[in-house]
């Protein structure tokens, strides 16, 4: 299984938009940082056909040790989550999606 990089999602706008490598490279990096930096304000991001990225808060809570089975507490923190399309969904399985069938993310 091959891992998708920047790398390769530039070298996909240069081959698919025409644009030049360091034009690909600069948009995509806009992109990325576009979609960082709302996450960073707590925005949800939704790209439609593909998924919705968003930062949920957990709160404290108590855990286990589990070597020496001591409870210890498990500080809050923000964490990243991303839900996807019923689109992206069908496509990773190899399915089409009903008639009337609607994309809800």
């Amino acid at each position: 299984m091959e891992t998708v990089t920047r790398a390769s999602l530039i070298e996909q706008i240069y081959q698919q938009v025409g644009l030049s490598r360091r034009e690909s490279a600069v948009l995509l990096e806009d992109i990325l940082e576009t979609v960082m930096a709302a996450l960073e304000r707590g925005e949800s991001v939704k790209i439609s056909g593909f998924g919705t990225f968003a930062v949920r808060k957990k709160g404290q809570r108590s855990g286990r040790n589990p070597k020496t089975g001591q409870e210890v507490p498990i500080m809050p923190r923000s964490v990243l989550v991303f839900r996807s399309s019923q689109l992206l969904k069908a496509e990773v399985n190899h399915e089409t999606l009903e008639a009337g069938a609607q994309d809800d993310e």
